[in-house]
């Protein structure tokens, strides 16, 4: 018998469509209210909790001390970081709510399981504002699903929701298809938190042109936004640019798909940064890493052949997190591009040129310290020291894609909105309507905030439509 043969033949209270920290949030909070939910995972079970199993930390409002947070960070500061990286490309009404309701959301992660802890080497500057998972989010994910299968939650995996049968402005039943087989399971109510479409190479192609070929994909490459097309094919309304996604610069030697977050190099303010002409293209010194590290993926994408190279010398080699590759190594500056296949020549004058440029000033790694160039274009406006002492070391770049902004509608109350208004059963969390919020940019920790609040609103609004 299949796992869908083993399906009951009853209709469900809520079908939630993925198996990632919005879905999961969402099928707590209907189970505990009483409903009978069916949790569609997409992924095989070892793969389980799409990009969260990815993550690292939770961004969170807090008026004073709170659990592993410090101090205080308020919702006027937490907006204004907001604005800085979507340069007002957001919905002001759901952004603040979202942040409102991040101080309520993490006592209720702890309630269920989650663990928290301390800032660790090269993540301290942000104790005050993000509160990181203990065992990351692989530990977050099986807390979850240990929760929702106590309360009666059933979970199918290798199974993905082709079709949501929509009769008006409300769903009456969802296709479930596993391998060659397909089964319509009527429901109550849906709840769609599958992501976007960034493990569908030939859809980031149409949107962003045949250089898409060339970026990796940092998460689960079962994001293949087969809910979102389907939904956008029945007349839901959309929210968000193709070509605007959560994409960070990393490693170039990473896997084409699910290399996660170790990924990711944080070297970037204490380098330079080239592309393969040898050439400085932006200031990499323009804000703390949390604020600005997600503008270097579409920056990098932009270079020829979307490949940059980032270097540093002996004196910066200790202040970020470690990667995952070790960096090329070499005495001198031409043998370091040498050894990363540019000119060393040419590189050696751009590093000549930016030395020329430092000033002196009180180095400060993990705050703005105003230490910048002058008379160097593109200036670097904070952490400009000469990189003068070997041995020299450089790590390859290329955009890595977390997740697409181009989403569904939704409403505060985490409701999809349809072609003629607000669908009366089908809710939506997660990546799948972040572009609600995130018009361009991204923030540290944000996805998982807007994933977790609006995960538990929508599984609260579902249960309380069925009951």
């Amino acid at each position: 018998m299949s796992a869908l043969e083993r399906l009951s033949d009853g209709q469900w209270d809520v079908i939630i469509a993925g198996g990632g920290n919005a879905a999961l949030c969402a099928a707590i909070e209907a189970a505990e209210a009483g409903a009978k939910v069916l949790l569609v995972e997409a992924a095989p079970k070892t793969y389980r909790g799409g990009n969260s199993r990815h993550t690292r930390n939770f961004r969170c409002m807090h008026a004073g001390p709170l659990s592993v947070l410090t101090d205080s960070y308020g919702e006027a500061e937490y907006f204004d970081d907001l604005i800085r990286v979507t340069k007002g490309e957001t919905d002001e009404h759901l952004a603040r709510m979202t942040i409102r309701k991040s101080e309520e959301a993490l006592p209720w992660m702890e309630a269920h399981g989650v663990r928290f802890q301390p800032s660790l080497s090269g993540t301290l500057s942000l104790s005050r504002t993000n509160a990181f998972f203990l065992g990351g989010g692989k530990a977050l994910v099986n807390a979850y699903y240990r929760q929702a299968e106590a309360l009666g939650v059933t979970v199918i995996y290798d199974t993905q929701i082709t079709h949501v049968h929509l009769e008006g402005n409300r769903v009456t039943a969802m296709d479930l298809t596993a391998g060659e087989e397909t089964r319509k399971l009527p429901t109550r109510s849906a709840i769609l938190a599958s992501g976007g479409f960034q493990g569908d190479i030939d859809w980031l192609a149409r949107a962003w042109g045949p250089a898409a070929r060339n970026f990796l994909i940092r998460g689960t490459p079962y994001n293949k936004g087969v809910v979102l097309r389907d939904m956008l094919d029945q007349g839901t309304q959309s929210v968000g640019d193709p070509t605007q996604c959560h994409a960070v610069a990393i490693d170039g030697r990473a896997p084409k798909f699910d290399g996660g977050i170790v990924t990711r190099l944080d070297c970037v303010p204490f380098s330079i940064v080239v592309n393969k002409n040898g050439e400085r293209f932006y200031d990499e010194g323009e804000d703390v890493w949390p604020k600005r590290y997600a503008i270097w993926g579409r920056l990098v994408a932009a270079q020829p052949d979307q490949v940059a190279y980032s270097i540093i010398d002996a004196k910066s080699r200790d202040l970020f997190m470690p990667s995952v590759y070790p960096p090329e190594e070499a005495d001198t500056i031409e043998g370091l591009g040498q050894r990363l296949g540019i000119s060393g020549n040419k590189l050696r004058e751009t590093v000549e040129a930016f030395n020329a440029g430092c000033r002196a000033g009180d180095f400060h790694p993990t705050e703005l310290d105003g230490v910048a160039t002058e008379g160097v274009t593109p200036p670097k406006t904070n952490w400009a020291r000469p990189i003068s002492e070997p041995p020299f070391y450089g790590y390859s770049l290329r955009p890595g894609v977390t997740f697409t902004y181009l989403g569904l509608k939704v409403d505060d109350t985490a409701r999809v909105q349809g072609p003629q208004g607000p669908l009366e059963n089908v809710w939506a969390a997660g990546e799948i309507m972040a572009g609600s919020i995130l018009g361009q940019g991204y923030l540290a920790g944000f996805g998982m905030t807007i994933g977790t609040v609006f995960g538990r609103i929508a599984g609260q609004e579902a249960a309380a439509h069925v009951a």
